[in-house]
């Protein structure tokens, strides 16, 4: 069974950047597309961005695009979730998931997930 482990969330100041990593273990994570979502109280959990099994095709919501780049490194198994000037907006749970094709876009459609990292944006 495959674990992903999220992990770099943490408080920024508007503006600012952070990297997220997701780190999978017990499974090669080569064969998934992979991607990133977030999730705020009250609200659904929505697709930030997303990568196919090679890296090659990557998909981004309009609200992050020109700010955020995801990237993956299969030979370390892990996908990355680089985050630049960052919002008030962006604060959210963020979760990394797993599916078995690219291009999905609901969480629904993703079978394996993180327990999340929190980022915190300050004004």
């Amino acid at each position: 069974q495959v674990q992903l482990v999220e992990s770099g969330g943490g408080l920024v100041q508007a503006g600012g950047s952070l990297r997220l990593s997701c780190a999978a273990s017990g499974r090669t994570l080569s064969t998934y597309s992979m991607g990133w979502f977030r999730q705020s109280p009250g609200k659904e959990r929505e697709l930030v961005a997303a990568i196919s099994w090679s890296g090659g095709s990557t998909d981004y919501a309009d609200s992050v695009k020109g700010r955020f780049t995801i990237s993956r490194d299969n030979a370390k198994n892990t996908v990355y979730l680089q985050m630049g000037v960052l919002k008030p907006e962006d604060k959210a749970g963020y979760y990394c998931a797993a599916a078995g094709l690219f291009g999905a876009r609901h969480a629904r459609e993703y079978s394996l997930w993180g327990q999340g990292t929190q980022v915190t944006v300050s004004s």
